[in-house]
């Protein structure tokens, strides 16, 4: 599902049915291969204060039915939850946040930072 989001919001190449390839490889996208060097620092704590911690912060009010052990306050909360978030946040059909508000930008940002990316960045 992931994926599918990601080769819909970003350009990939891919030959056509026509085309000549000289390996089976360029028939099969990578959707990590053009991604952005997301991390922490340059989009992952920002997504998270604006889409995420209104819930699943440990010092939010009201957590909204958030699980009390899914909180990410930091890298490592994240990334530790990180396939959920993908599910939940970048699929095609995104569940997360409720109220929605996350452009098809970002969540495919989010995939390259959480799905692309080196654990705990």
């Amino acid at each position: 599902m992931v994926l599918v989001l990601a080769l819909t919001a970003c350009t990939v190449t891919q030959p056509t049915e026509t085309a000549a390839t000289d390996s089976e490889d360029h028939e099969t996208a990578d959707p990590c291969a053009d991604a952005a060097i997301l991390d922490w620092d340059n989009f992952g704590h920002g997504f998270v204060i604006e889409h995420c911690n209104g819930c699943h912060a440990a010092t939010a009010r009201d957590r909204h039915g958030a699980p009390l052990d899914h909180t990410y306050d930091t890298v490592e909360e994240a990334w530790t939850h990180a396939d959920g978030i993908l599910a939940l946040a970048a699929s095609d059909s995104p569940s997360m946040p409720p109220r929605g508000g996350v452009s098809d930008d970002d969540r495919v940002r989010l995939f390259w930072w959480l799905g692309c990316g080196t654990t705990g960045r």
